[in-house]
């Protein structure tokens, strides 16, 4: 097994960090670990890299309790965000740079690094040093530097959070196409919910300190287990129970929370009236490029975003002002005693 985290625990001072958590990360699989500022995203990574000590609990690599293992003999390769290149070395020198601390032959490090420059698509490139490169640039050396040892695990901080949108998604499709060749166990922290969907085996959202939910994108998006997945993962309205029309659409007959979720891509808008249809008014109408949303305002002033592709909002000729009829064909709602 590649990761195996058991009932860990971590506080600094009176703020718990992390709140019993129970991780397995298999072997060879990329895991995303997704949630906000404060959730414990990154905290969880430095204990498995052995940068900080549990309070609690124990972490297990490839089968073998590396609690209290010094960081130097965990064979852990991790990349932070901001690179941290060495600025007066080249690039062959400092992908090559953890097995000169190792003692590897010349030759062996020279091949090895020769192996990797092509791997990141940087072959002569070599001799340039980090200020003369691309952040995208600089970020695949740290990657490559990370793997030249030949890491059992890889583990990587916020990778592509100092890059702008446009290298970000490359460097994105760039790590899930490396991460098929090389097949090293890999976890990455993100707060990027479109980043976690794209990259990543599978997902582990966290809050506060917890864990809400592990599985696939799928199973995140299609099936969230709590209100918080539901509403950190993709764009979601969130409506009283108690309204009159959207609450006969709950897909749960059991004992609710207070709101209703419904996703803008799951209401179905029309210009003709139904027998279940709800009336409402378009306020705006936004291109979104691939879709558009449509934001709408029900009768009691209630407003709702739906995303409706290209073809449908042609065929619909939504404008502002125009009244519509609605109809949310999933509307999710959690049990009062969901657990996480």
């Amino acid at each position: 097994m590649g990761i195996v985290v058991e009932n860990v625990n971590k506080r600094f001072g009176d703020f718990v960090a992390l709140d019993n958590i129970n991780l397995e990360v298999k072997t060879g699989s990329l895991v995303a670990l997704l949630g906000p500022s404060g959730s414990g995203k990154s905290t969880l990574l430095r204990l498995i890299a052995g940068l900080e000590s549990p309070d609690g609990g124990k972490v297990f690599l490839t089968g073998k309790d590396a609690t209290d293992q010094d960081v130097r003999d965990r064979n852990i390769g991790f990349v932070f965000q901001h690179y941290a290149l060495f600025k007066h070395m080249t690039v062959r020198q400092n992908i090559g740079f953890g097995l000169e601390i190792r003692k590897q032959p010349k030759a062996k490090i020279a091949d090895r690094v020769e192996e990797l420059l092509e791997l990141i698509q940087l072959k002569g490139l070599g001799n340039r040093y980090p200020s003369q490169l691309s952040g995208g640039q600089r970020q695949r050396v740290a990657l490559a530097r990370a793997l030249a040892v030949e890491p059992t695990v890889l583990l990587l901080d916020e990778p592509f959070g100092a890059l702008d949108a446009k290298v970000r998604k490359e460097l994105r499709a760039w790590l899930r196409r490396l991460h098929d060749e090389v097949h090293v166990t890999s976890v990455f922290v993100t707060h990027d919910q479109e980043e976690a969907m794209e990259v990543a085996d599978e997902i582990v959202v966290m809050n506060k300190g917890r864990i809400e939910q592990i599985g696939t994108p799928a199973q995140v998006y299609d099936n969230p287990a709590t209100p918080f997945v539901m509403s950190f993962i993709g764009p979601v309205n969130v409506l009283p129970a108690s309204h009159d029309q959207i609450g006969r659409f709950q897909s749960s007959d059991r004992p609710s929370s207070e709101d209703v979720y419904i996703r803008p891509r799951d209401i179905m808008v029309a210009t003709e009236a139904t027998s279940t249809s709800i009336a409402a008014r378009v306020s705006r109408v936004i291109n979104l490029g691939w879709e558009v949303q449509a934001e709408l305002i029900l009768g009691d002033g209630q407003v709702l975003n739906a995303h409706l592709s290209r073809e449908r909002f042609e065929e619909l000729k939504l404008q502002p002002q125009q009244y519509v009829h609605i109809e949310p064909k999933d509307a999710k709602s959690f049990p009062l005693d969901y657990s996480i």
